[in-house]
């Protein structure tokens, strides 16, 4: 990158470190498609951002606040609260007194319940899979 454009660029940005965000991202800016507002030169897109600072075609506040948009990935949204819903099994609120039963199953039932099952019989279209 040549010096004068970066010494052109502090005299509009202060910080270093926000000059090389902000023309990081018009120079993906620009590889995406924006329009330049100066002319290329042959220049590759970091040294045409930076010229583009210099010559203050481009607005610094405008960039920042561009570059604030692209890195926000959520957006507060004032929704209304979900409402309550009461939870099954829950005794209601008018008074019925309706107790939710279980099945109750010992391990000797679930074994004698899974003996009985037959595994599926594979068919010659199974085979040639």
């Amino acid at each position: 990158m040549a010096r004068v454009t970066v010494e052109d660029c502090i005299e509009k940005i202060d910080n270093r470190f926000e000059l090389v965000l902000l023309a990081s991202h018009r120079a993906r800016m620009i590889s995406s498609g924006s329009p330049l507002t100066v002319d290329r030169d042959r220049d590759k897109n970091p040294v045409v951002a930076l010229r583009e600072i210099a010559d203050s075609t481009v607005s610094p506040e405008d960039l920042k606040e561009d570059l604030i948009h692209t890195l926000q990935k959520h957006v507060d949204v004032d929704e209304p609260e979900a409402e309550t819903v009461p939870l099954l099994g829950a005794p209601s609120q008018g008074g019925d007194d309706n107790q939710v039963e279980f099945d109750r199953m010992t391990e000797e039932d679930l074994l004698r319940g899974l003996e009985g099952l037959v595994p599926p019989t594979s068919s010659p279209d199974d085979e040639g899979e």
